[in-house]
């Protein structure tokens, strides 16, 4: 301890583009509503790339939005949690707005500030270095071994699950399992085709197979390695997309009339249009990757049939409910998950970010012993 500063390891963003630096740092007290968690692993997200890469919540920046640990301390006002709980942490929410009290916490009307704004709910910082603020990340800086965590971020999970691997749960499994179970909730003979086969469009393929869903389409650029998991998960026809192979003609000849239901996970523009023309007369079209700017034909492409599209953040999940569950399910052999996981050293960091933008890992996590 330093005064009543915290002295952490991080790894830490400093410029567009840069590799991480593993640093010194020092970490504030808790506040009433807040729990510090010693950090056992976390998982790395694309989002995290974009964090790195566009300076979301300003830099220097210590990201990381998908950590697992053990509980430390808590604030006087927390109850959920107690010292030595193992929990996964997820995304932050205020609490009071309609969202949250309707119970779409991750559609929070304060969601971009208190995630993304650097800073917690005050205004104060909770990770400085040498008297400097440093920007903390979807309220958690999960890329430290010590992180101090609003109450409503943190998911008590059962102590018989392995931590080490459960980090993801609190956003990119939660992101393609939820939006299938919380946000569609599919109907008997219900199909859905997902676009992306990582980490989000995986996790909405062991949702479908969970329902048994009567088509289950994934479609990914050429990666044997992908496709293949997408196939053992539980995926009942996947689809190429590469020039020549027209996706949306492919997926109507294995429908019949396209599908009830799309998760679109890439982002990419073609990929967003392409799922939007993919699903039937009245189908729903999720997105839920990080995307720019897209042109459709209103008339054509989504009024004249009555489809929908939507953004979807997070699965529509409550994570405290939510992560749970998945987790039973886990432990039962029923969502094996860990299949999509490498585990790293905390000091290799930077090969895991560089493994998942290869397409080489799905989903790498750092470990932190």
């Amino acid at each position: 301890m330093e005064g009543n500063l915290m002295n952490i390891t991080v790894a830490m963003a400093r410029k567009s583009g840069e590799p991480l630096t593993i640093e010194k740092a020092q970490l504030a007290d808790l506040e009433i509503d807040e729990v510090l968690v010693k950090m056992v692993a976390s998982g790395v997200c694309h989002t995290d790339a974009v964090g790195r890469d566009a300076g979301m919540a300003g830099y220097p920046v210590v990201l990381g939005h998908e950590g697992s640990g053990i509980v430390q301390e808590v604030g006087a006002a927390v109850s959920t949690v107690k010292p030595g709980d193992h929990v996964v942490l997820s995304f932050n929410s205020c609490g009071v707005c309609e969202s949250c009290l309707s119970g779409h916490p991750a559609e929070c009307d304060k969601m971009n500030q208190i995630n993304f704004g650097g800073r917690r709910k005050d205004g104060s910082a909770a990770i400085t270095q040498d008297g400097e603020t440093v920007s903390n990340f979807f309220g958690q800086s999960s890329f430290s071994t010590y992180s101090v965590v609003s109450e409503r971020g943190v998911v008590k999970v059962d102590e018989a699950a392995d931590l080490k691997l459960l980090g993801p749960l609190g956003c990119g499994i939660q992101t393609g399992a939820g939006t299938v179970l919380q946000y569609f909730q599919p109907k008997f003979g219900d199909s859905i085709v997902i676009f992306g086969a990582g980490a989000v469009g995986l996790s909405g393929v062991m949702a479908a197979k969970l329902l048994n869903m009567a088509h289950i389409i994934v479609v990914n650029r050429p990666n044997p390695y992908r496709l293949n998991m997408a196939r053992e998960l539980g995926a009942t026809d996947v689809i190429e997309s590469k020039p020549g192979v027209d996706v949306v003609a492919e997926i109507k000849r294995i429908t019949g009339n396209g599908t009830d239901f799309a998760l679109e996970t890439t982002g990419a523009a073609p990929c967003i249009k392409a799922s939007a023309n993919a699903i039937k007369p009245r189908g729903i079209d999720a997105v839920v990757g990080i995307a720019g700017d897209v042109t459709f034909n209103v008339n054509d492409d989504i009024m004249a049939e009555s489809k929908t599209i939507a953004g979807v953040i997070e699965g529509d999940a409550i994570p405290q409910i939510f992560i749970p569950k998945i987790v039973k399910y886990y432990q039962k052999g029923l969502f094996p998950f860990d299949k999509l996981t490498k585990l790293y050293k905390f000091e290799d960091i930077n090969q895991a970010f560089a493994d998942s933008a290869s397409g080489k890992v799905i989903k790498p996590i750092v470990v932190f012993d």
